[in-house]
């Protein structure tokens, strides 16, 4: 019997080595391949604060994502965590509208984002007359990344352990004050994790942008203004064949951006749970 057991065990631990080691290579070698192609052309000029036809400078689309990302969460953030409070501790757990709203929620976040970019482009941008705009460009992620902030703000709620509610209950707190001071910050770590991923998809988002906040490479002024986040700047740059290896320098960029903001998001996680 123990020799029966034992190689279906050695055949699944090879095979997840082996799965896992396949992984490990193909992500070395996307990285790799984005920084030989991308660094040698990383140069001063790319890095100038107005946006020219000669140095194709990723400063505006570097701000304007920052802008972009800061907007969307801005929106999206409490929204997503406040309704996935009142799904988590309100609602009842087998409440049949729970239910659904979980549901829908999975759905849209399957939704391919090139049909949230058209949705943008019809109702924000020509019903509402915004234009190709942050504004419009902003609101369009938000809505795009709402059902995953919800969904990983829910789920890190319900994994909270019931005796902290219990506890807390027990010492006289009132459901409101047991939620904000007790369930809240003991997820605040899985909340955390949620944005983090939110963030990634923002600032790696093409489709969607492309018809809402438009293209134009310039700082914006004002919200109603139009402007290219990183990923459509490379985009951009690939697309017309003049400036490839600067379209490979901007990855590079975006690759740092994205690596820099999971650092200091799991520092910030890292720091509420030595402060509980």
């Amino acid at each position: 019997m123990f020799k029966k057991t034992r190689c279906p065990e050695s055949i699944l631990r090879t095979a997840t080595w082996a799965a896992a080691g396949v992984t490990g290579v193909l992500l070395l070698y996307l990285i790799g391949f984005i920084m030989v192609k991308g660094i040698p052309h990383i140069k001063p000029s790319l890095f100038a604060w107005t946006y020219t036809s000669g140095n194709v400078s990723l400063t505006p689309a570097t701000v304007s994502t920052v802008i972009l990302t800061s907007m969307a969460l801005l929106i999206t953030a409490p929204l997503g965590v406040f309704a996935a409070i009142w799904l988590a501790e309100y609602a009842g757990r087998r409440n049949k509208f729970v239910t659904f709203i979980r549901v829908m929620a999975e759905t849209l976040s399957g939704i391919p984002s090139i049909v949230y970019g058209l949705f943008g482009m019809l109702f924000f941008v020509t019903f509402l007359h915004w234009g190709y705009s942050v504004m419009a460009g902003s609101f369009t992620l938000a809505i795009m990344i709402l059902p995953l902030i919800l969904r990983s703000a829910e789920e890190a709620l319900n994994s909270v352990p019931d005796d902290l509610r219990e506890g807390a209950f027990a010492l006289g707190a009132g459901k409101l004050r047991t939620v904000f001071r007790v369930v809240l910050p003991a997820a605040m770590p899985g909340i955390l994790a949620g944005i983090i991923l939110a963030i990634g998809r923002v600032v790696g988002e093409t489709a969607a942008l492309i018809y809402t906040a438009g293209t134009v490479a310039q700082i914006p002024c004002n919200p109603m203004q139009s402007a290219r986040t990183l990923s459509v700047h490379m985009y951009a740059l690939s697309s017309e064949g003049l400036h490839t290896g600067e379209g490979y320098a901007t990855a590079v960029i975006l690759l740092f951006v994205v690596v820099l903001i999971n650092m200091a998001s799991a520092r910030a996680a890292k720091q509420i749970g030595a402060a509980r």
